[in-house]
């Protein structure tokens, strides 16, 4: 559910990052909300070995009843053993929610963020941030719906989606409570999390035991992230195993794909003539991006809290629809608009990273975002072809701005008047040549100046001279 899953270091791999000397800061270990009328929370819950513990925990430490919530973002993997395993940790059965939120995940989150054309420093396409609000969107609505006094979730103190969790849990529950127990108990290591998880009889896989992964995964219909462990040194390169969605470009086929992706308001609804649900639209091309060994991403980034982050990412799906994106927006979008969605895409792109989905201002840009892409119709051609994407064609039969009567170089019969580029030009010019008169004249005005203090200069050294010559003649 959150990327809480520590990771570990690879004895294969680069030498670990060193700590530093001292912490900046001595961060106080949080105060147990325990006494406040805690009865009741509503866990997000994967049903791998963190939330487990923390499931135990809240048990323990707060003596409070259970709820877990666990969503299917197409993360791809097996999420009905979660029911199990709660209900082997004494957790009711109308007190386990397990829920298909892929459709949702898409066409009410992902999609309209494409809209935008949203990229985090300039490169990230946002796969973790915009799983988050919706995970707390529906923390909040099983929290209303069992009447619980708190949600929990298993973020750490250190990240971004702590921040992106409560930020979405307080915009639509404002009262809510959080327990976020990476802030509040000592378990900070791997050897604590083990020895409580087998204390209180928590299964652990022989993997995890051994060491795990090198890294830590996130996964959802949108990408799969890769951080911590090996990666935390920005100098290693991840080994070749590690991609889960793509190939390598080099391995790539040798054969290039076109694919045609149709638009309907800036949404992708059919590939290649077929049509698709939101879901089943970015499977499709994860699929395709796979192929072909688009969408890999290493990257440092600036995390929300202040720190700087190295991450690698796999969109492949996401990549492709960016690229349609922008193409059928060039041809159905007038210039300025784009220019202005353009200037305002940063703004949208660090909301969605720091956990803003639900603030006035997101929806505010969006609502803007929302109405240009009302002429946003038509079909894309894309060239798949060893981790590159490349625009062969697009087309609006009902929408496009592009005139080819106009644009032509070959004779227009009059559509465009050539001449009138002359006044276009010396109105546009009339700025910068009142400009360079003004800096002529100050420049001619400081000659003079200069002239007259180089003579000045000079008198001294001519009578020297003279003086000189003077001596040498008696």
């Amino acid at each position: 559910m959150s990327k809480s899953t520590k990771a570990n270091q690879s004895t294969k791999a680069a030498k670990p990052v060193k700590a530093a000397a001292a912490p900046v800061t001595a961060a106080p270990v949080v105060a147990k909300q325990a006494g406040q009328g805690i009865k009741k929370v509503v866990l997000a819950y994967s049903g791998g070995l963190d939330t487990s513990i923390i499931l135990k925990w809240l048990q323990d430490e707060y003596g409070c009843e259970v709820v877990t919530f666990t969503a299917d973002i197409g993360q791809g993997e097996e999420i009905e053993p979660a029911r199990a395993k709660a209900l082997k940790m004494g957790i009711k059965p109308e007190n386990i929610h397990i829920e298909d939120l892929r459709e949702e995940f898409v066409r009410d989150f992902v999609f309209p963020m494409f809209r935008a054309n949203a990229l985090y420093e300039g490169e990230y396409l946002l796969g973790t941030s915009i799983a988050r609000p919706l995970i707390a969107k529906r923390l909040v609505e099983i929290a209303k719906k069992s009447k619980a006094d708190a949600i929990s979730h298993g973020a750490t103190g250190k990240g971004n989606d702590q921040v992106r969790f409560e930020l979405g849990a307080y915009a639509l529950l404002p009262g809510v409570k959080v327990i976020a127990p990476w802030r509040e108990w000592d378990l900070l290591s791997r050897e604590k999390l083990l020895a409580y998880a087998d204390k209180h009889g928590i299964p652990v896989d022989f993997k995890k035991r051994k060491g795990g992964a090198p890294y830590s995964m996130d996964a959802n219909l949108l990408h799969i992230s890769y951080e911590g462990g090996v990666l935390e040194d920005p100098s290693f390169e991840p080994e070749a195993n590690m991609w889960r969605l793509t190939v390598s470009p080099e391995k790539a086929p040798n054969k290039a794909e076109t694919i045609e992706l149709t638009y309907v308001k800036g949404d992708v609804v059919a590939i290649n003539g077929v049509k698709m649900s939101p879901a089943q639209v970015l499977t499709k091309l994860n699929e395709l991006g796979g192929k072909h060994g688009i969408g890999r991403l290493d990257k440092v980034e600036n995390r929300y809290v202040g720190m700087k982050s190295r991450g690698c990412y796999e969109t492949p799906g996401g990549t492709i629809l960016l690229t349609g994106h922008r193409a059928i927006e060039s041809i159905t979008l007038d210039r300025e608009v784009l220019a202005l969605k353009d200037d305002l895409m940063p703004r949208y792109a660090r909301l969605v990273y720091n956990g803003y989905w639900f603030s006035p201002e997101r929806e505010l840009l969006q609502g803007l975002i929302d109405k240009s892409q009302e002429t946003v119709n038509g079909t894309v051609k894309l060239k798949l072809y060893k981790g590159t994407i490349m625009c062969t064609g697009r087309e609006s039969k009902t929408d496009s701005l592009f005139d080819m009567k106009i644009s032509t170089f070959d004779d227009d019969g009059g559509a465009y008047n050539q001449a009138d580029a002359a006044g276009f030009i010396k109105l546009n010019a009339l700025r910068l040549r009142i400009g360079a008169n003004v800096k002529a004249k100050r420049e001619a005005a400081a000659k003079p100046a200069r002239k007259t203090a180089g003579k000045g200069a000079a008198k001294p050294v001519a009578k020297k001279a003279a003086a000189k010559k003077a001596g040498k003649t008696k």
